[in-house]
C-alpha cells in the first residue's frame, strides 16, 4: 500500500465477490440484495427537467441557483417541519457520500480531534476520519453515555440507520442535541432515509421540538438517491447552522465542488413533487413485506428495520455463514461486519431489487 491508501480500511465489497459468483450460478440467476441501489426508473418529470437544462455551457455555482435554494428551503420547512429556513441554511453537495468522506477534512479536523459515529454504521464515517488523520470513535446506542465531550469535535447521528433501520425517537434526539450544545460538539445528522419510515416516523434534528427553533451546532444531511431514484445524479444537500454551512461553502468554492447545472434543475423538480415519492414508497413497502414474511417463515429473525431500505437479519450464526447459505439459494446479502464488528452475526438485506427479483427470492425461501 502507498502512504495514502494505508490510512484506509480494505474496501469491504471486494470480499463478497466469491459469494456473488456462487449466487450467480443459480439456474434462475442471482437475486442481488446486497447493495441498496435504486433499480426503478427516474420519474419522468425529473428526467424532463434534466434534459431541459442540458444546454448548460457555463460553470454552475457551488451554492446553486436561486431556484435550487428556494426548493431546498421550501422542502426543509415543509417536510422536516423546520422554521425560518433561509438560503444561508442550505447547501447542495455532490452526493452525500462525498460529503461524509471529506467533511472532517473540510472542517479542518486532524490529529487529536475525535470523530464519533454509531458502532453499527455506514463505513464512510470512519473513512472520513481517517482521511483527515483524525481519531475515529464508535459509540453504542447512546453517545451521551459513551463519549468524552471534551474530545469529540464532530458527532455523526444516523436516523434512520444504515444498516439496522433503527430510528432515534424525538426525545432521544432532543437529549443528544442538548448535551452536544452544552459541550460545543458539532452534530451532523445523516437523515438520508428519513422519508422511508415504516413502523416509526423519523424526525429530523431540525424539527423545532428537537432543536428548540435554532439550528446552532446542527446540520442535517439529505439525499435524493433513495426518495427519487437519483443515485446516478449525485444530488444531495445540507441544511442547518448558517455559520457551519458558510464555512463549508467557502471551502467548497475553492475546491470546485459544484453540482452540475442540469442536476440542480432536476433537484428543483424532484423536491417540488411528492407524488413520485409516495409511489416509490408503495413499491418499497410491497417488496419489504414480501421479503420480511419469507425470511421470518424461513427461520430468520429481524431486528429494528422500522425504517430505511433494509432488513437487519440474523440466524444467530456468524454473518459469513449466513451469506454463504443465502448465496447457495442464489441470494446475495451484505455481511453485517461490513458495518462494524457489532454486526458480525447479522446480514443486511436490501429490498431495492425489482419486483420480479424479489418474487424470485421469496420463492427460493419457500414463500
Amino acid at each position: 500500500m502507498s502512504a495514502v491508501t494505508d490510512r484506509l480500511p480494505t474496501f469491504p465489497w471486494d470480499k463478497l465477490e466469491p459469494y456473488k459468483a456462487t449466487a450467480a450460478a443459480h439456474p434462475d440467476g442471482i437475486v442481488d440484495l446486497s447493495v441498496g441501489t435504486p433499480v426503478d426508473p427516474v420519474p419522468a418529470l425529473i428526467q424532463q427537467a434534466l434534459v431541459a437544462a442540458a444546454d448548460s455551457p457555463g460553470y454552475p455555482t457551488v451554492w446553486g441557483t436561486v431556484a435550487l435554494r428556494d426548493a431546498l428551503t421550501g422542502w426543509v420547512e415543509r417536510r422536516l417541519g423546520a422554521r425560518g429556513v433561509a438560503h444561508t441554511n442550505v447547501l447542495p453537495v455532490v452526493g452525500s457520500k462525498e460529503l461524509v468522506a471529506w467533511l472532517p477534512t473540510q472542517l479542518g479536523l486532524g490529529p487529536g480531534d475525535q470523530v464519533a459515529y454509531p458502532r453499527l454504521a455506514y463505513p464512510t464515517y470512519e473513512v472520513g476520519a481517517r482521511l483527515a488523520r483524525a481519531e475515529s470513535v464508535a459509540y453504542d446506542d447512546d453517545p451521551v453515555a459513551d463519549l468524552d465531550p471534551t474530545r469529540v469535535k464532530l458527532l455523526w447521528l444516523n436516523s434512520p440507520s444504515n444498516p439496522t433501520g433503527r430510528v432515534l425517537a424525538k426525545d432521544e434526539l432532543t437529549r443528544i442535541v442538548t448535551w452536544a450544545r452544552e459541550h460545543g460538539v458539532l452534530v451532523f445528522s445523516d437523515e438520508c432515509y428519513l422519508e422511508l419510515g415504516w413502523e416509526a416516523e423519523p424526525v429530523s434534528v431540525l424539527h423545532p421540538d428537537v432543536c428548540g427553533g435554532t439550528f446552532e451546532g446542527l446540520v442535517a444531511v439529505h439525499s435524493l438517491s433513495k426518495r427519487s431514484n437519483l443515485a446516478g445524479y449525485r444530488a444531495a444537500f445540507l441544511a442547518g447552522d448558517a455559520g457551519v454551512l458558510g464555512d463549508l461553502l467557502e471551502i467548497r468554492k475553492h475546491g470546485g465542488m459544484m453540482t452540475p447545472a442540469p442536476v440542480q434543475a432536476a433537484t428543483v423538480a424532484a423536491l417540488g413533487d411528492d407524488t413520485h415519492v409516495a409511489e416509490q414508497r408503495e413499491r418499497y413497502a410491497a417488496r419489504r413485506a414480501a421479503l420480511r414474511g419469507a425470511l421470518e417463515a424461513h427461520g430468520f429473525r429481524i431486528e429494528h428495520s422500522e425504517a430505511s431500505l433494509y432488513l437487519w437479519v440474523t440466524r444467530d450464526e456468524p454473518c459469513w455463514d449466513t451469506v454463504s447459505y443465502l448465496a447457495g439459494l442464489g441470494i446475495l446479502a451484505a455481511p453485517g461486519d461490513f458495518y462494524g464488528p457489532a454486526g458480525e452475526r447479522f446480514v443486511r438485506v436490501a429490498f431495492t431489487a425489482t419486483d420480479e427479483r424479489v418474487a424470485a427470492a421469496v420463492k427460493r425461501l419457500g414463500g
